[in-house]
């Protein structure tokens, strides 16, 4: 395979919380149970969740919610098997560009602190460690990096998602913008 793994990003449905829980154990330590998702799919009007699927198989998923101005991402994963593909990158362009298409300004999360390669993801799309949450993990006693990424619909802002979205456009995926729904 190479570098990019052309993927297609649709919203994450009730069939899918088979193959997003193989995911989530293979991923977390501490993870959500199925019932959580279908929660969020179903009955959450403010929680936005997505698959990519490389053929027919679901090969990542994120979710977000967008509360007034402010989007906050809950969950990025991607297979095991298909990391380094560039499907991370692929879905948070898409989170970020659909929650600036639903009015959001600003974007935050919290991540491991020991998960050093989510935070240079994060970086890469202009997110800012800003604090610590002690313990958020409390399961392994693992603190939260706190992460915000400013004015997503600023000038500077799309300009820099623009670029990162360059090598999907030049063919090496079939990365496609999410429409608002």
């Amino acid at each position: 395979m190479s570098d990019v793994l052309r993927v297609s990003i649709q919203p994450l449905v009730e069939s899918d919380i088979d193959e997003v829980m193989s995911i989530e154990r293979q991923t977390f330590k501490s993870y959500w149970p199925a019932v959580a998702f279908i929660n969020e799919i179903t009955n959450n009007r403010l929680a936005f969740y997505f698959a990519a699927r490389y053929e027919k198989i679901l090969v990542g998923y994120t979710g977000i919610w967008i509360v007034l101005d402010e989007a906050h991402i809950t969950t990025i994963a991607v297979h095991p098997e298909y990391r380094g593909k560039k499907i991370g990158e692929q879905l948070l362009f898409h989170l970020l560009a659909f929650a600036s298409s639903k009015g959001s300004r600003w974007a935050t999360l919290e991540v491991r602190e020991s998960n050093q390669a989510a935070q240079n993801l994060y970086k890469k799309f202009g997110f800012l460690s800003v604090g610590i949450r002690k313990n958020y993990y409390m399961e392994e006693n693992e603190n939260a990096v706190i992460m915000w990424a400013g004015n997503l619909r600023g000038e500077n802002f799309k300009l820099k998602l623009q670029k990162l979205k360059e090598p999907f456009d030049k063919g090496e995926s079939d990365f496609q913008e999410i429409q608002p729904s």
